[in-house]
């Protein structure tokens, strides 16, 4: 056990997708207070288990402003700025606003944020956001990355024919703001590659995208030069029904009740930053590679597109 230990804290994670601005992590959930605000305790679990780096997901100018004031309490925490396809209809009561509003918060942290995002296309969801908004102020949001050369944070789902047009449209200004990742992916081999064959974006990958045998035989061929790693907490774990579940090795204590809390133990069904582990655990099984190995290599990855400016 000490063993095992010891190389779960000598690896070295950042993760690229974490909702920590979520209301779970204030011990509410569906307007109920469950149990007391634990993100302190979380926060520490993650450093405990090998995070250096956490990048806050925003995706309205509410969850910037929360993940800026969240991100100056620690050196270990960064922030993405933009609006989720989702939230694109924020942008239509003043279009010119909600921009600016998005650019100032950039402007004034250079420091925090790394990327711009989460922007893209979900119809999936169209009932939050339509087709037309969508395509619109995802479209808008490249102009932000150009301006300030900062990478892009990408959701993509079930809208992969128009998401592509929308980047070879805009392929200089892609080109000019680094690229960037296309978080929590779960399409098939060919959109993955024609992702990888733009050039200059990577693919994000959590229990969401581990879920089916599919999944697993996609994530399987994806080279790892083009891997990062994600939780999207306090979403997309690894349950028990999933695919990629049979190849966890790390367990967490857990509580199967949210009002059982207990500072020591994780909530089930709330996923947590150090479940990262978790996640290299399973495409390591699944590639039959170390994980100490692919550790590295999706570590620097993750430092080549977003922290190649950091000192």
């Amino acid at each position: 056990m000490r063993i095992n230990t010891y190389l779960r804290m000598a690896l070295k994670y950042i993760d690229i997708g974490a909702n920590l601005t979520d209301s779970m992590y204030q011990g509410c959930y569906g307007g109920s207070t469950k149990h007391p605000a634990d993100l302190d305790i979380v926060l520490e679990r993650a450093w405990q288990n090998g995070l250096q780096k956490i990048i806050i997901t925003s995706g309205c100018v509410k969850d910037v402003d929360e993940s800026l004031e969240l991100a100056a309490k620690d050196e270990r925490l960064y922030t993405t700025v933009g609006a989720h396809p989702t939230r694109c209809g924020e942008f239509l009561s003043d279009p010119a606003k909600y921009y600016n509003d998005l650019r100032s918060r950039i402007k004034a942290n250079s420091e925090k944020v790394i990327a711009v995002g989460e922007c893209g296309l979900d119809y999936d969801r169209l009932h939050f956001c339509e087709k037309e908004t969508q395509l619109e102020y995802f479209e808008k949001q490249l102009t932000l990355a150009e301006e300030f050369q900062l990478p892009l944070f990408l959701h993509m789902r079930n809208a992969h024919e128009d998401f592509m047009k929308i980047l070879e449209r805009n392929r200089d200004k892609i080109e000019a703001c680094g690229g960037g990742v296309v978080h929590s992916f779960t399409g098939t081999l060919e959109e993955a590659k024609s992702l990888l064959d733009f050039g200059g974006l990577y693919i994000g990958l959590n229990g969401c995208s581990l879920k089916t045998k599919e999944n697993l035989e996609v994530v399987q061929q994806l080279p790892n030069e083009r891997i990062m790693l994600e939780t999207d907490c306090p979403w997309c774990g690894i349950r028990p029904t999933h695919a990629g579940h049979q190849h966890v090795t790390t367990k967490f204590p857990t509580v199967k009740k949210k009002e059982k809390w207990t500072k020591d133990a994780l909530i089930d069904g709330r996923s947590e930053p150090c479940q990262i582990s978790q996640v290299l655990e399973v495409i390591a099984s699944i590639k039959q590679q170390p994980k100490e190995q692919l550790a590295e290599i999706y570590y620097q990855n993750t430092l080549d597109l977003f922290f190649k400016r950091s000192k």
